[in-house]
């Protein structure tokens, strides 16, 4: 599990959201998952900002598409 954060076209950051890896028949906020690499907007510390989105194969992948959302 990581938190990073988004950043704009100039580079600055604004936000953050957290990279991490769940396994099957867990769930997240109530909602059963295939295994795999998630993200989703989430302050350290805080409850999460929305969905979560995955599952992606490798960690890299789940931050390329959470910087490109």
């Amino acid at each position: 599990m990581s938190y990073l954060q988004f950043t704009n076209d100039l580079g600055e950051p604004y936000g953050s959201f957290e990279v991490f890896y769940d396994i099957k028949g867990l769930t997240l906020l109530g909602k059963e998952v295939d295994p795999g690499w998630y993200w989703w907007p989430c302050f350290p510390g805080c409850m999460p900002d929305g969905d979560a989105v995955g599952p992606f194969l490798t960690e890299e992948d789940a931050i390329a598409d959470a910087l490109q959302s």
